[in-house]
């Protein structure tokens, strides 16, 4: 071998060695260390249930409008949760920590440097627009048909149906719920939703028999003590849901009230 080729050889190897250990790109290591739970594909309502993690869209959603944007909260929060997965930290609703559970640690497995390079192409990538969308539909027709079965005589945003919120929020950290105060609020939900249930059966009944009534075309006369009975039936359920709220409100402190104000319509 010449002496031209001998000094070429390093040049040679270095620059294959640079190749074979070229640094993998955000995209690559998300593909590599996420792909394989979270969906990178745009979810649909036919395809939610059969996850077993939340969509990549879905998860970029809530952290993002946790740290309200900040991608520097966001950036943190992903490092941090990746290695150290928590009930606690979580931003989800909480029965969907119930369905998936928490995700395995990454801690060991993928490095600091990579999870920040990971963040950085999840800040920049999701959600799309397609899916903020798709979700906004969601949520407004979830909020019709709500509205549409509710049992209640006043269905605005500004009274909510305040254990759901909490329950939704059950677990994380942010809002601290006690033991004490879990178990109580527990019971409040729980006089809650067998009251109202009660009345919704027998809404059910009365509703059903008045369509029966209007379309054998009776009287109004005939149907008005029905229709009558409905009102009676929604005014004790908006009494129950009002004490649902006041009760509920007893047993939060000032800092968890303000964290649940967003969910307001306030």
């Amino acid at each position: 071998m010449n002496i031209t080729k001998l000094l070429l050889l390093p040049i040679t190897v270095a620059t294959f060695g640079s190749s074979v250990y070229a640094t993998p790109t955000g995209e690559e290591l998300v593909k590599a260390n996420c792909a394989s739970c979270h969906t990178l594909d745009m979810p649909s309502p036919q395809t939610m249930p059969t996850f077993k993690a939340p969509a990549m869209e879905a998860v970029l959603f809530h952290v993002k409008d946790a740290m309200k944007d900040d991608n520097k909260k966001v950036k943190d929060f992903i490092v941090d949760y990746a290695q150290n997965p928590m009930r606690s930290k979580t931003v989800c609703e909480s029965d969907k920590v119930q369905k998936f559970g928490l995700m395995p640690s990454l801690k060991g497995k993928v490095s600091p440097e990579d999870l920040a390079t990971i963040a950085d192409h999840l800040i920049e990538t999701y959600p799309t627009k397609g899916f903020v969308t798709m979700l906004t539909k969601m949520l407004t027709n979830d909020k019709m048909n709500t509205l549409k079965n509710s049992p209640f005589l006043m269905n605005q945003d500004a009274l909510p149906h305040l254990t759901k919120i909490l329950i939704e929020n059950w677990d994380k950290g942010t809002l601290g719920l006690t033991a004490e105060q879990k178990e109580k609020l527990l019971v409040v939900r729980t006089e809650t939703m067998t009251g109202v249930k009660k009345i919704k059966d027998a809404l059910n009944v009365l509703e059903t028999e008045i369509i029966e009534m209007t379309v054998d075309d009776e009287a109004l006369k005939t149907i008005q003590p029905k229709v009558e009975e409905v009102a009676k039936l929604k005014a004790q359920a908006t009494m129950i849901q009002l004490k649902c709220l006041k009760d509920s409100l007893k047993i939060l402190n000032d800092e968890q009230v303000e964290l649940l104000l967003p969910f307001w319509g306030v």
